[in-house]
């Protein structure tokens, strides 16, 4: 039985170009860095980084991406902070909570969002907009 996401890894063809993007602009925490990877943490979450020169080859196109939690006050600095950065938005947000929608110097395909699980079943209650099933 799954217990959990153990981690998250994603492919990078710059592993220090990755790992100060992931430290510096989104913040996540550095544990170890090498030539060929590096972890991070996110929280609780282990966020791994995989050199990989396959990725320069694969683009996604549909809605697949990993959102990361933010609070409502740093919202708005770190929206900025990726946007000065360069990055590029890919969807406009349509759900609950401030979102933003960008993508990593590979092209991978992330959010942050403020709100949880809670927030989006509360407003998916409140704000029915296709029929769902709760368990």
């Amino acid at each position: 039985m799954i217990t959990g996401i153990n981690h998250i890894t994603i492919a990078v063809s710059d592993v220090e170009r990755s790992f100060q993007f992931y430290q510096d602009i989104l913040g996540l925490k550095p544990v170890v860095k090498g030539k060929t990877g590096a972890y991070l943490t996110a929280g609780a979450t282990w966020f791994a980084l995989n050199y990989d020169l396959g990725v320069l080859e694969s683009k996604v196109m549909d809605y697949s991406h990993i959102a990361f939690s933010c609070s409502k006050v740093d919202f708005q600095t770190l929206k900025t902070r990726l946007l000065d950065y360069g990055c590029e938005e890919w969807s406009e947000n349509r759900s609950e909570g401030d979102s933003l929608y960008f993508k990593d110097p590979d092209g991978h395909q992330l959010e942050i969002h403020v709100g949880n699980l809670d927030t989006r079943l509360k407003d998916m209650r409140d704000n029915p907009r296709d029929r769902m099933e709760f368990y």
